[in-house]
C-alpha cells in the first residue's frame, strides 16, 4: 500500500470509520484532484459518514443537502427572507424612507437565507466539506444544475451580483440507487461502491462502536447478519442496523445469542413484517444454526 493512502486509512480509521484501501484511495484522490466523489452503495453501509469522517479529518465544517423529489435551485441555493422585508418594508414607512433605498435594503445580504449550495460555496476561511446527500432522490434537472454550479463554483444572484468560491468546497455525493443518475453527473465524479462489509471488517466495526461489548457477541452479531444478508428479504439490514442492533444487546446485557433474546430485539435488524415471518418461519425449520454456528 502506498504511504498516503495508508496515512489516509490512518487518519480514517483514528475518526472511528473503519475502511479499507479502496475507499482510502478514493478519499485522497477526490482531496487532491478537487473532483466530486460518488458513493453508491446498498442503505445503512457507511456513505453518508465517509463525509462526516473527511470533515473530522480536515478539521473543516460538514454542509449537506438532503436531496428529495422536486427539489429545486432555490431551495439548494437561496432563498429571500421575505418575512424579515416585510418587517423592514413597514418599519420603514413609518419613518417615509426613500423608496429607492428600502428596495437596495431589502434586496441585500442581510436579507438572504443560504442554503446549502451558496453557503458552501460562500465559506472564506477553509474549503468545507459538501455532501449531496441520495442524490438520486433528486431528478436529471437538478443534477444539471449542480453540474453547472460545480463547474464554475459560483452563483450570480440577479440583485447582488456574482459570489465566487474563494475555497471551492470538497464534494461527496451519495445514492442508494433508487433511480440511474445520468452519464453526465458519472463522468464528472471519481466513483466508489460501498457494499456490505465482510465478517471480519463488520467485526471491526462492531467493536470500534460499541466500546465495551463482549468479544464473542460482537463475533456472533457479524456471523449472524452475514448469514440474513444471504435471505431473500425485502429490506436488507446494513452496518446501522448491526450497530444498533449491538448497542441494544450491549444495553440488555446479553454476552451471546440465543432464540430468545433474538427474537426479542429482532425489530433493531428488520424493518418488514413479512421479513420478520420469513425469519422466524426459517428459525422453526432449521433452528438457529444457520445464522449463529458458533451457538453451543
Amino acid at each position: 500500500m502506498r504511504d498516503e493512502i495508508r496515512k489516509i486509512q490512518d487518519m480514517m480509521e483514528a475518526a472511528q470509520y473503519v475502511t479499507d484501501a479502496p475507499v482510502a484511495t478514493a478519499v485522497h484522490l477526490a482531496t487532491t484532484l478537487r473532483k466530486p466523489l460518488l458513493v453508491e452503495g446498498h442503505a445503512g453501509v457507511g456513505k453518508t459518514e465517509i463525509a462526516k469522517v473527511m470533515a473530522r479529518m480536515l478539521g473543516t465544517d460538514l454542509v449537506r443537502l438532503q436531496c428529495y423529489e422536486g427539489l429545486d435551485a432555490a431551495a439548494a441555493l437561496y432563498e429571500w427572507n421575505y418575512q424579515k422585508q416585510l418587517l423592514h418594508i413597514k418599519l420603514s414607512e413609518r419613518t417615509g424612507g426613500d423608496v429607492k433605498v428600502q428596495e437596495r435594503e431589502i434586496f441585500s445580504e442581510d436579507f438572504l437565507l443560504r442554503r446549502p449550495l451558496l453557503d458552501a460555496i460562500s465559506r472564506t476561511d477553509k474549503a468545507p466539506i459538501l455532501l449531496v446527500d441520495e442524490v438520486d432522490r433528486s431528478d436529471e434537472e437538478f443534477e444539471a444544475f449542480m453540474l453547472e454550479i460545480f463547474a464554475e463554483w459560483q452563483v450570480t444572484i440577479p440583485e447582488i451580483g456574482t459570489i465566487k468560491a474563494v475555497h471551492p468546497p470538497h464534494v461527496i455525493l451519495t445514492s442508494n440507487r433508487t433511480r440511474e443518475l445520468s452519464d453526465a453527473l458519472r463522468r464528472r465524479c471519481l466513483y466508489i461502491w460501498i457494499d456490505y462489509p465482510s465478517y471480519e471488517k463488520e467485526v471491526r466495526i462492531v467493536e470500534r462502536k460499541v466500546p465495551g461489548i463482549d468479544t464473542r457477541l460482537a463475533g456472533e452479531v457479524a456471523r449472524f447478519m452475514e448469514s440474513l444478508r444471504r435471505m431473500r428479504l425485502s429490506k436488507v439490514p446494513g452496518v446501522a442496523e448491526t450497530l444498533d442492533w449491538a448497542q441494544a444487546l450491549a444495553v440488555l446485557h446479553a454476552d451471546h445469542l440465543d432464540e430468545t433474546v433474538i427474537l426479542e430485539t429482532l425489530g433493531c435488524v428488520l424493518k418488514d413484517a413479512d421479513d420478520m415471518k420469513k425469519f422466524r418461519a426459517e428459525v422453526g425449520k432449521n433452528g438457529l444454526a444457520p445464522f449463529v454456528p458458533t451457538h453451543s
